[in-house]
């Protein structure tokens, strides 16, 4: 007997262990790309605000204005690279067109004399991010069978989540390694984007374009938006609702240090998340393959409620970080799901459009998000910004009520 439930007990793991087998090596190469270009952009990243304060004396507004322009110029781009991708019918080239101009920024930062060719490189990497991430994102749903669409997206998501911890770990051990050296560790932060465009370029082979497809003359025309479909932006409404409850980590930042945790450990809030993010996204895809996306999704935004009512009235660090693991675990429940959806949801032909508006109306939300988050915070205290996110998850799992509703059938298992 004991033998039948050790058998049963494995038998999720077994799964899980034989579906990474049967995923495309095209779906690893993907991961393995967005793996080694996050280690490198973290690596810098990670220590780039400090570095323009410290090292070329800019005031913190500059820093803030810097990154407010990076960001919003990549969500921009992701909605027109997208639907570029759809009217070539190409997704390959734009990938690599975005993974290399981020790459060749990369020597910018150790050798900038100035401010001005600092924010000019971080400007031309996120014109990288903004040109890659539609249709990288539909390349993998070109590649993906349907039946292991959620456990490839889980697989990339982990892969490219692994890479947002291992990159700012990576720069805190060299800055002890070598004294404290901003230039060195920015030096070793090229080689891993090299890496990572070189292996985009020999491991991914983009599939044919399917004989028949419907060619797209005008990707982004109310005509080309329409045809979209009802399903999608139901799963479009939800997903950028639920981006206003999911402001920037910053926030997690800012609460641990609120309650003691020490300068030289800041870091490790980021590492923790991601850690719980990176190994939830993949059991999170096998999960929804074999049972219903929108089940998964509704755990995952009840988990996003959980941990901003611990982060609210949570008093001690230890109470802190538990809602820190549950933001991580709430993150691999959902961010690669959302996008499975929005590969089942939307033609083949229009995938890069449908996952540019994704990433562009997601992307505006969480900056409505971080600006709302900061201004409660300074009005009303950590406690308010956190039962807001609460209450816009809420608002979102209604949401999900209602993609119920309207399409029953959305989210239902693909496995054979």
């Amino acid at each position: 007997m004991k033998s039948v439930g050790k058998a049963t007990k494995d038998a999720p793991l077994a799964r899980g262990v034989a579906r990474l087998k049967e995923i495309p090596s095209g779906i690893w190469a993907l991961g393995f790309v967005s793996l080694l270009m996050d280690v490198s952009s973290e690596m810098i990243h990670a220590l780039l605000p400090v570095y323009l304060v410290t090292a070329m004396g800019a005031s913190m507004a500059t820093v803030g204005l810097i990154e407010g322009i990076a960001e919003a110029t990549a969500s921009i781009i992701k909605i027109f690279s997208g639907a570029i991708s759809d009217l070539l019918g190409k997704r390959k080239l734009l990938a690599v067109i975005g993974y290399g101009l981020a790459a060749v920024t990369k020597p910018v930062f150790p050798l900038a004399g100035s401010i001005g060719w600092l924010v000019a490189a971080r400007f031309v990497d996120r014109i990288g991010k903004g040109i890659r991430g539609a249709p990288r994102d539909a390349l993998v749903a070109d590649i993906a069978p349907a039946h292991l669409r959620g456990a490839s997206f889980g697989l990339r998501q982990s892969l490219d989540t692994v890479g947002a911890f291992l990159g700012p770990a990576l720069a805190i051990a060299l800055m002890a390694l070598t004294g404290g050296s901003f230039l060195a560790v920015f030096w070793v932060a090229v080689i891993p984007a090299f890496l990572s465009v070189g292996l985009l370029l020999l491991a991914v082979h983009e599939p044919e374009r399917p004989a028949g497809q419907r060619k797209i003359r005008f990707p982004l025309s109310f005509h080309e938006l329409r045809k979209l479909g009802p399903s999608y932006w139901l799963v479009v409404t939800v997903a950028t609702l639920f981006a206003l409850a999911r402001f920037s980590e910053a926030f997690l930042i800012l609460r641990a240090k609120m309650v003691g945790l020490p300068l030289v450990l800041i870091p490790m809030v980021l590492v923790a998340m991601n850690v719980v993010y990176a190994l939830a996204a993949y059991p999170a895809g096998v999960l929804s393959d074999r049972t219903n996306r929108i089940n998964v999704l509704l755990i995952g935004f009840a988990l996003l409620i959980a941990a901003d009512v611990w982060l609210a009235f949570s008093d001690g660090l230890l109470g802190v970080s538990i809602g820190i693991l549950l933001w991580g675990l709430h993150m691999g429940l959902t961010q690669g799901l959302l996008a499975t959806l929005v590969a089942d949801t939307a033609p083949s032909e229009l995938r890069g459009t449908a996952f540019g508006v994704f990433n562009l109306l997601g992307g505006l939300a969480l900056l409505a998000a971080s600006v709302l988050a900061g201004t409660l915070w300074d009005a009303a205290g950590a406690q308010a910004t956190f039962l807001a996110g609460a209450g816009f998850t809420a608002l979102a799992l209604l949401g999900l009520g209602v993609v119920r509703w309207r399409a029953p059938g959305l989210g239902a298992s693909h496995h054979g």
